[in-house]
C-alpha cells in the first residue's frame, strides 16, 4: 500500500535541529531524500525524524500518492551545508540524549506497577503497518521531547504473518518495555472494509492455529516480558473485528464472538508455554454504535485473560471532526473502564490530538491533557502517546505530532517533565521487590 503522505509545502511540521541532526535523511520505504530538499526548496523545514513520515492506515481515511521532489545538484548541495551547519549549532548548544539510566529485566522478571506516578510512552510514526522500529527513531523522539519513553508500542498484523522480535530487541536495548498491537487483519489494511480472511469465526475454526502457534513459539523463545493487546478498539466500527459486523447481542452476536476469539487466542498462547506476555484488553474511549450491546463491558473476556485495562482517548483528528477537550475524551470513558475491574492496573494505550488551529488550541489540549492524566485518573499507570502525521483521501492533513507547532512541542516537554511521569520501567524478579535500573547498553550499536 502506497504512503498517505507526502513531502508538501503546506506542511505545517515544525524544524527541530536534533530531528536533523539524527535522522539527516529519509532512507527507506517510508521516504527519500528528496523530501528534505524539497522542504529547504519550500522555504520550509519540516520536522522529519528518520522515517516518520510513512503513516498508519488506523487513523486516515483513504491513501494519497507521494510525490517526491527532484533536487538540482546545485540544490542537494546547499542542502548538505545547510544541514552541516544546523548540526554544528546544535552540537554547540548541548543537544544530547537522556542521561538516566536504562532497564533491562532481569531473568524471570515481570513489570512493576508503579506505586505512585505512572509510565511515559510513545508510538512514533513507525509507518504504514506500524512496525518499521529504529533505536535512531527512539533516540530522535526521546531527544525531542526531553524524555525517555518507558513504554514504546508498535503493531504486529496478522497479515505480515511475522513475529516482531527485531522490534522487542530493538525497543529492550532502548531501554523500554514493548506493547505490541496485535491485529488480526489482513492486506491492504483498509478500513471499515468489513471481516476479511482473519474474520473472528474463522479463527474460532481453528485456520490460524499454525500461526498463533509460531508466533507464541516465538514470543517464549524472546523470553523477555512485553505487552500485547489483541483486537483493540473492539466497540468501534473501522476494524474487521468489531463487534458490529456481526450483529448485536445473544450468543451469536458480535461481542460474545469478540470474547470468545480473544479467549481463544490467549489459551492457545499460552498453551504453547508463554508466560512472559502481559495481556491488555484496549478498548475505544466511545462506543460506536453507542447502543448498549456495544459497551466495553460486553466485550470484557473475563478476569483470568486481561492484565491491564487499556484504552484510546483522541482529541480532534480530522478537518470535519467537532472539537473535544481532553476532560470530555477521558473522564466517562475512564469511570467506564475501571467498573471492569476494582484492582487491574490501567493505561490510556493511545492518546493524541491533532493541529487544528482554527476550531481549537492543541498546545492547551496537551496541558489539560497531563495536568489531568496527573491530578484526576490514578488508576492509569502508563499513557501511550499517538506521534504521526498523515495526509487524509480529501487532501487535508492529520498531524498528531508532538512537534506538530511550537507551541504543541512546548506543551508536551513541559508536561511530560513532570517527575510524575516515569521515563523507564521497573523490574521485579520472581519474589523480588523494585530493582533498580541498570546501566544502558552502547548505543553504538544501535541500528539504523
Amino acid at each position: 500500500m502506497e504512503s498517505c503522505i507526502r513531502a508538501s509545502p503546506d506542511d505545517s511540521s515544525v524544524w527541530n535541529p536534533i530531528n536533523y541532526c539524527s535522522a539527516s535523511v529519509r532512507r527507506g520505504a517510508e521516504g527519500d531524500e528528496a523530501n528534505l530538499g524539497f522542504a529547504l526548496v519550500a522555504g520550509r523545514l519540516p520536522a522529519m525524524m528518520t522515517g516518520m513520515s510513512a503513516t498508519s492506515p488506523w487513523r486516515h481515511s483513504l491513501p494519497g500518492p507521494r510525490r517526491p521532489a527532484r533536487l538540482s545538484l546545485a540544490v542537494f548541495v546547499l542542502r548538505a551545508a545547510v544541514l552541516l551547519g544546523m548540526c554544528s549549532v546544535a552540537a554547540r548548544q548541548g543537544i544530547s540524549a537522556s542521561e538516566e539510566p536504562a532497564s533491562a529485566p532481569p531473568a524471570g522478571a515481570h513489570l512493576q506497577v508503579p506505586d505512585h506516578g505512572a509510565y511515559t510512552g510513545a508510538y512514533i510514526d513507525f509507518g504504514e503497518t506500524e512496525d518499521h522500529v529504529t533505536r535512531k527513531r527512539l533516540n530522535t523522539f526521546t531527544e525531542m521531547v526531553g524524555k525517555h519513553q518507558a513504554i514504546i508500542a508498535s503493531s504486529s498484523y496478522w497479515g505480515q504473518q511475522s513475529f516482531p522480535r527485531r522490534n522487542l530487541e530493538e525497543i529492550e536495548a532502548y531501554g523500554a518495555v514493548a506493547l505490541v498491537y496485535w491485529s488480526p487483519w489482513d492486506k491492504p489494511y483498509d478500513l471499515k472494509a468489513g471481516p476479511d480472511r482473519f474474520a473472528l469465526p474463522r479463527i474460532l475454526r481453528g485456520d490460524w492455529d499454525a500461526y498463533v502457534d509460531r508466533w507464541a513459539d516465538q514470543a517464549k523463545a524472546y523470553g523477555k516480558p512485553f505487552m500485547v493487546a489483541w483486537g483493540l478498539e473492539m466497540n468501534g466500527s473501522w476494524f474487521p473485528w468489531s463487534g458490529c459486523y456481526y450483529g448485536e447481542g445473544g450468543p451469536a452476536g458480535g461481542p460474545e464472538l469478540y470474547k470468545q476469539a480473544y479467549r481463544y487466542v490467549v489459551d492457545r498462547v499460552r498453551a504453547r508455554g508463554v508466560t512472559n506476555i502481559l495481556w491488555v484488553f484496549h478498548v475505544n474511549n466511545v462506543s460506536d454504535p453507542s447502543g448498549d450491546w456495544n459497551r466495553m463491558a460486553k466485550y470484557y473476556p473475563g478476569d483470568g485473560y486481561v492484565d491491564w485495562l487499556g484504552m484510546s482517548a483522541y482529541g480532534k483528528q480530522f478537518a470535519d471532526d467537532p472539537w473535544v477537550t481532553a476532560h470530555e475524551a477521558f473522564a466517562r470513558p475512564y469511570e467506564e473502564l475501571a467498573a471492569l475491574h476494582p484492582d487491574k492496573p490501567m493505561m490510556m494505550a493511545e492518546w493524541g490530538i491533532g493541529e487544528f488551529p482554527q476550531s481549537g488550541d492543541k498546545a492547551a489540549w496537551i496541558r489539560e491533557a497531563f495536568r489531568e492524566l496527573s491530578h484526576d485518573y490514578p488508576r492509569f499507570k502508563a499513557a501511550v502517546f499517538w506521534h504521526e502525521r498523515w495526509e487524509n483521501g480529501d487532501g487535508t492533513f492529520s498531524n498528531l505530532r508532538a512537534n506538530s507547532s511550537p507551541g504543541a512541542l512546548a506543551a508536551y516537554r513541559q508536561g511530560v517533565s513532570n517527575p510524575y511521569w516515569l521515563a523507564y520501567p521497573v523490574w521485579a524478579g520472581p519474589g523480588e521487590g523494585v530493582r533498580e535500573p541498570v546501566a544502558p547498553q552502547d548505543s553504538s550499536a544501535a541500528s539504523p
